[in-house]
């Protein structure tokens, strides 16, 4: 018997770099059960430095599209994860029995405004990519908690 997968949607300020990492590693990893979306409260576009720290964990979001929620605002979600500070604070509500979740994640460009190449900035990345990878492994379970 085939069960419903949870539609999960992961929410932050441009949809540009974490969102676009937790639902890459969603869609990879977890497939089968979760059902995955991004969104941000504003649309920067996807960061070409998060799509290359993906790439290297053998995870393809380059052809994921930056969104702001608003443009998903008819879909029902299960669970909105909030990945950053701002998004919590600014999470708008949603349709349906949707539970809002926060699990903050360091933004890797400021992480990187230091940094003088991309050899020098993708470190940052790598590290928000894995942690939020160890997240991801988690789900759905430890929304359900």
């Amino acid at each position: 018997m085939k069960t419903e997968k949870f539609r999960i949607l992961f929410l932050c300020t441009g949809n540009s770099c974490r969102s676009q990492m937790a639902e890459g590693w969603a869609r990879h990893l977890k497939g089968d059960v979760i059902e995955a979306y991004s969104a941000g409260i504003e649309k920067h576009g996807l960061n070409p430095l998060a799509v290359k720290a993906m790439a290297e964990a053998g995870v393809d979001i380059s052809r994921q599209q930056s969104k702001r929620v608003d443009e998903l605002d008819t879909m029902v979600f299960d669970y909105v994860v909030t990945v950053c500070g701002h998004a919590n604070e600014h999470c708008p509500v949603f349709p349906g029995r949707g539970k809002i979740v926060h699990a903050a994640f360091d933004n890797p460009p400021k992480l990187a405004t230091g940094a003088r190449t991309e050899a020098e900035a993708l470190p940052y990345y790598r590290r928000v990519r894995d942690e939020i990878r160890a997240y991801v492994e988690k789900l759905p379970e430890l929304l359900k908690s």
